[in-house]
């Protein structure tokens, strides 16, 4: 749905999170942001003063002052949404900030959309819409990794990109569109092999990252990882001792873990997602019964398992043997002998090369778990810096494009008239200015800026 509310409003939202605090940030943005402003606000007179300065006061309603406030004023094109803009800090409570926005909305200010404050910001060039989403991944962040690749993708990382791949096409695509023009003097300004060579590089450059959305993902939303094993194998104990805290309930009997249960660890930057699992056995009831047939599912939709053994109870000939199952699975697996504190050397010898010892109840071994967890999902060598795609939007933008340099290809081996070839190399430049905003519809726009938080 296409918002009706002008883009000439001048809007305000909370910028800070909702709730009690020692402070709050309410923005405004807008050609008349700093005469709403200084219309509620005993102090200095707002509307005298210079760009990027701070000034105490009071939050006036009438003869009411509703807070003791610090008023942040910038002056276009010099903010964020390259509008006048101002920031009003006031004290944290719900109730002050409640009656901040009602005096400013009574002024001539409207309450913000979600995103309305970086949707303007796209709309008046300071920055494009790659970098704008890359704004909301930087808020959501939550690791050290996250944080790296929303930064890069902010100051241009990924755009700087896709622009210098668009330019490129563009300049062939004139040529061929110019033979168009001279279709009758039979004239070749694009020499055929010249455009070939520049089509497959870049689609070698498009699956380098396609192909980086796997991390991308990764790094995003984190590693689902299932710890997995027979009752009494020490899944649960494990987990607590992997998040330092008593997560999951522990006792001798076997069958404990009915459900799965799940909590976050940041290994190195990167989230996992460490999900215990009922422990794997006939079932004894139908309870347990639905608890194993979960585990199961996890199994299949995990990044990695981490199996479980107890090398106190079981021998070094079943271990083996269940490992050559796991590997038949094909999913990412560490074979974890856990219980090294009660298994004796001839217990754990045979299984060397096959298993990591552990002791998940004295804490011992974990670090060397935690490095072949990285290990096992290619995480151990990231670098952020690199361009890194994270954004489902920008991965279907450049499948879509990749396949229109497929048709451009096909079309050189068949042999097409240049009206064809232009059509799927204007298509591909289609598909690649819809990722940075050069191509836009409102549709498109309201969809990004809508999952956007407001007073951002």
């Amino acid at each position: 749905m296409i918002s009706t509310l002008s883009s000439e409003d001048t809007i305000v939202a909370l910028a800070t999170p909702q709730g009690v605090g020692a402070i709050a940030i309410i923005r405004l943005s807008g050609k008349h942001a700093i005469a709403i402003a200084n219309k509620v606000f005993a102090g200095k007179n707002l509307e005298k003063q210079s760009t990027h300065t701070i000034h105490f006061g009071n939050i006036v309603d009438g003869d009411e002052v509703i807070d003791e406030v610090l008023i942040s004023i910038f002056i276009a094109p010099h903010s964020f949404t390259k509008e006048d803009a101002v920031e009003i800090s006031t004290h944290g409570s719900p109730y002050v900030v409640k009656r901040v926005l009602e005096v400013l909305l009574k002024n001539g200010a409207r309450l913000a959309t979600a995103g309305e404050f970086t949707k303007r910001a796209f709309v008046h060039g300071r920055f494009d819409l790659a970098q704008a989403e890359a704004v909301a991944d930087l808020i959501a962040s939550d690791t050290d990794a996250a944080h790296k690749v929303a930064l890069n993708q902010m100051r241009g990382g990924f755009s700087s990109e896709i622009k210098a791949l668009r330019e490129r096409l563009i300049h062939f695509a004139s040529l061929i569109e110019l033979e168009l023009d001279f279709s009758e003097e039979d004239v070749e300004f694009a020499d055929r092999k010249d455009v070939r060579s520049l089509i497959e590089e870049l689609r070698k450059v498009i699956a380098g990252l396609m192909k980086s959305f796997q991390l991308g993902n990764v790094i995003k939303n984190g590693v689902p990882t299932v710890i997995a094993g027979k009752p009494n194998a020490g899944k649960s104990t494990l987990l607590n001792a992997l998040l330092n805290e008593e997560k999951a309930i522990v006792s001798d009997l076997p069958g404990t873990t009915r459900d799965f249960i799940e909590d976050h660890l940041v290994i190195e930057g990167i989230n996992f997602r460490f999900i215990d699992t009922a422990g794997l056995r006939e079932a004894l009831d139908k309870i347990e019964a639905m608890g194993v047939e979960r585990t199961y599912t996890k199994m299949k939709e995990a990044s990695l398992i981490i199996f479980l053994f107890d090398l106190a109870e079981e021998t070094p000939e079943s271990i083996i043997k269940e490992i050559e199952v796991l590997k038949e699975r094909g999913v990412p697996f560490i074979a974890v002998g856990n219980k090294s504190d009660k298994a004796s050397e001839k217990q754990i010898a045979p299984l060397s090369d096959l298993i990591l010892p552990i002791s998940a109840s004295k804490g011992e071994n974990l670090d060397p778990l935690k490095k072949k967890i990285l290990e096992a999902v290619h995480l151990d060598k990231i670098k952020t810096d690199q361009t890194i795609v994270t954004n489902l939007r920008h991965y279907q933008g450049l499948k879509e494009t990749y396949e229109a340099l497929d048709d451009v290809i096909s079309g050189l081996d068949e042999e097409l008239t240049n009206d064809f070839l232009a059509l799927d190399i204007r298509n591909a430049l289609h598909h690649l200015g819809e990722l940075t905003g050069e191509i836009t519809t409102d549709d498109l726009l309201e969809n990004i800026f809508s999952k956007f938080c407001i007073g951002k």
